[in-house]
């Protein structure tokens, strides 16, 4: 697995700072016994820069990896944690190589007391949780590979049921296109019914007003004919 440059330059720069404390020390030292202090003026003004664009540079990659989710926002949040105590740890060493009076002692006590309402026991880190304490970079990066894995393995779960959800409505859809498709043919059916049942209707209203009329044409003639018999009998039988 590649380091994480993130780490390496945390790493890097925590030694730098180390340095220059030591330096800044074996500096006051020098002046109080009276002996040169140029040459370590020198290499402390040049770890100092170096300092600074180490942070700089740290403040970069951890935005870059916060704003491209290539780390979680747990590891997000210790990573500033250990930025901000870095960046503490740079102006308290400028202040001491200007000498404003401020030791090396001075600005570890002051890195060990109360901050925000925690201790910080140790100058280069904050208090981790239990989960992270004590575990070494290769360690961490393999737990926060794990909760990254575990975050995608939940991800894909849930774009799993999304997908599911979405397929459903896409049925869901279809059957109601067929079943509005059925209701509109039911509908035409029902219409086209209704017309034939109106029109066989008037036919059969026409062909009852007929047959009233070919009844009364038949009663006609035959009450008729008894009296037309009648007539003729007596044409018969003059007496």
């Amino acid at each position: 697995m590649a380091p994480d440059p993130w780490l390496s330059t945390y790493d890097s720069t925590c030694h730098i700072a180390q340095e220059i404390a030591e330096k800044i020390q074996q500096r006051n030292q020098c002046e109080r016994n009276g002996e040169s202090t140029t040459k370590l003026t020198v290499t402390i003004r040049a770890l100092l820069q170096n300092l600074k664009e180490k942070i700089t540079l740290l403040k970069e990659l951890l935005l870059r990896a916060v704003s491209t989710h290539q780390i979680t926002q747990l590891e997000g949040d210790r990573r500033q944690n250990l930025l901000d105590d870095l960046v503490t740890r740079e102006r308290l060493l400028q202040a001491s190589y200007k000498h404003d009076g401020t030791e090396p002692d001075l600005i570890r006590s002051s890195l060990m007391t109360r901050t925000t309402n925690r201790i910080v026991s140790n100058p280069w880190l904050f208090e981790e949780p239990e989960e992270t304490r004590g575990l070494g970079f290769d360690e961490l990066r393999q737990q926060q590979q794990k909760i990254i894995q575990e975050q995608d393995a939940g991800l894909d779960a849930l774009s799993s049921i999304i997908s599911r959800q979405k397929q459903m409505g896409q049925d869901i859809g279809n059957e109601l296109d067929e079943q509005n498709e059925i209701i509109d043919d039911l509908a035409n059916l029902v219409e086209n019914t209704d017309e034939r049942l109106c029109n066989q209707t008037r036919q059969v209203k026409m062909v009852d007003k007929k047959s009233s009329s070919c009844v009364i044409c038949l009663l006609v003639p035959l009450r008729a004919v008894p009296r037309r018999r009648a007539e003729a009998g007596q044409h018969k039988n003059p007496d």
